[in-house]
């Protein structure tokens, strides 16, 4: 029952659609509004406010790290109930039900988590994004190829990243498969602006040859 109760505890929570609450506030449905995506860059954009978009990471944030921190203290410090929180506040804001299971793409609320249950998969996701982002130039594809790498390294190397966790997994398979799951769900918020962003660079190699 506590894997049940672990697992409502994280949806209730990452449900709340932050962005869409604070920027109704403002005449704006966000989920018609920039890109679309319910998360904190996108009310940036669209609000033109920093406040408004740091506030929307801090509460998201706060989803994630509130899921873990609860559990934590209802069921004792094991991992396999906490990751099981994470993954549900993570797939609620992905796919919040209170705005027809529209969204953000998971990361500030996967952040709020890691840091308190896995700080070793924060950092590390953090090193590659910059790595990316500084050959690429592109956020979407920053996220997506540290989100990816991320959950395959969780994997293939699980028996020495789960040694880090707060606490470690009693296995270390059950860490990496749990920590590539969420991470798979977090891509799935990513498929669309990497295809865009693919189709923009197809364009860009047609213009080139065009003007050669």
């Amino acid at each position: 029952m506590n894997y049940f109760f672990s697992a409502i505890i994280g949806y209730i929570l990452g449900s709340l659609p932050t962005a869409y609450i604070l920027l109704k506030r403002k005449g704006i449905d966000i989920t018609k509004s920039g890109s679309g995506n319910v998360g904190a860059f996108n009310s940036l954009e669209v609000s033109k406010s920093k406040v408004t978009g740091l506030t929307v990471f801090a509460v998201d944030f706060l989803k994630g790290f509130l899921s873990v921190f609860l559990v934590k203290s209802l069921y004792g410090n094991y991992f396999e109930f906490q990751i099981v929180a994470l993954m549900f506040a993570v797939i609620s804001h992905c796919y919040s039900p209170w705005i027809k299971f529209k969204g953000g793409k998971g990361l500030a609320t996967g952040a709020g988590g890691t840091i308190l249950l896995m700080p070793q998969i924060l950092v590390l996701w953090i090193v590659l994004w910059i790595f990316v982002y500084i050959y690429k130039k592109d956020i979407q594809v920053a996220n997506s190829a540290a989100s990816g790498l991320v959950g395959l390294l969780a994997i293939f190397t699980s028996d020495i990243l789960n040694k880090y966790s707060n606490p470690p997994a009693q296995n270390s398979a059950f860490f990496g498969w749990m920590t590539l799951i969420l991470f798979i769900v977090i891509l799935t918020k990513h498929i669309i602006p990497l295809m865009e962003y693919f189709k923009e660079q197809q364009n860009s190699l047609k213009d080139k040859h065009g003007h050669i």
